[in-house]
């Protein structure tokens, strides 16, 4: 299994070794939850101003948020699924926005490296096909996210 991971800081004000951080995390995510086969995704670092736009341009959301995940693997009735096994898979884009993760890691009194770890792995499990629309799917979820987040140690404090 080797995950591809495109990682770009659209804002210019991230320190290296954060990206580094969310590199390493998602290549143990990706271990931890036994992705087989060649993959790849990209994470774009941007302010609220232009998550907002995303936001509101496919959410309908006129708001900033602090993650959004864009699988591109999503099957669609009718589709024919093109099977090419020399192509990594394409799981998708994750957009974070560095300013709400600012904000929140304040609001929720842990680091910011926390706050990007968490934010990163957020969006790594949508596209992995983990949702949050019931109870049950967020309690797998958000159990998902803290166990991982714990063995790799990245912790509140």
């Amino acid at each position: 299994m080797m995950l591809t991971i495109d990682l770009f800081d659209e804002t210019e004000r991230l320190d290296h070794s954060i990206m580094e951080e969310v590199e390493k995390l998602l290549q143990f995510a990706a271990a931890e939850e036994s992705l087989e086969g060649d993959a790849e995704l990209a994470v774009t670092f941007v302010t609220n101003e232009r998550i907002q736009e995303i936001n509101a341009e496919y959410r309908k959301i006129d708001r900033p948020t602090d993650v959004i995940s864009f699988a591109l693997e999503d099957e669609v009735d009718g589709e024919m699924e093109i099977i090419d096994s020399e192509s990594p898979t394409l799981l998708g884009d994750i957009i974070i926005s560095v300013d709400k993760a600012h904000e929140q890691a304040e609001e929720y009194g842990h680091s910011f490296r926390r706050e990007m770890g968490f934010l990163a792995l957020h969006g790594f499990l949508h596209l992995l096909g983990y949702d949050h629309m019931e109870e049950e799917d967020e309690k797998e979820m958000f159990g998902r996210q803290d166990e991982i987040l714990k063995s790799f140690g990245l912790h509140r404090s």
